[in-house]
């Protein structure tokens, strides 16, 4: 078997263009293509999209470091992040609590940076738009 890659697909929900940016600006991604639904160069079948979600975004690409992830706004308001976190590794204790502040604005803080056995500087957050996050420095 060839070499696999997993990347993580994210699903907002009628948010994705909002999240996209606020993640620009916490940590620093890179929006590599955006197309919305109205854009697609193939109509979606009739039922596809939601009413009202024409200029919401079909498919996004985004880069965090060395990661691309991929996002949309899904078919419907209804997204969830159940299940999974993000983990994201910093370079330095300061890099980790200006991220961890920036996500946790507006959002909820499940465990606060902190010295751990396994890291001298980890937390967890869930950002505004209830995407968990795993901050730690990077071994």
């Amino acid at each position: 078997m060839a070499t696999a890659l997993v990347q993580p697909y994210l699903f907002f929900g009628g948010r994705c263009e909002e999240a996209l940016a606020f993640y620009e600006s916490a940590i620093g991604a890179q929006i590599e293509m955006l197309m919305h639904f109205n854009e697609s160069p193939e109509p979606p079948a009739p039922g596809m999209v939601p009413p009202g979600f024409e200029k919401k975004v079909m498919h996004a690409s985004f880069r965090v470091g060395e990661t691309v992830l991929m996002a949309s706004d899904g078919d419907g308001p209804n997204a969830k992040f159940d299940g999974f976190s993000l983990s994201l590794a910093v370079p330095s204790e300061a890099d980790a609590h200006r991220v961890f502040a920036t996500l946790a604005d507006g959002g909820k803080v499940r465990m606060p940076l902190g010295k751990t056995f396994w890291s001298p500087c980890f937390g967890m957050v869930e950002d505004r738009f209830g995407m968990g996050w795993m901050i730690s420095l990077r071994a």
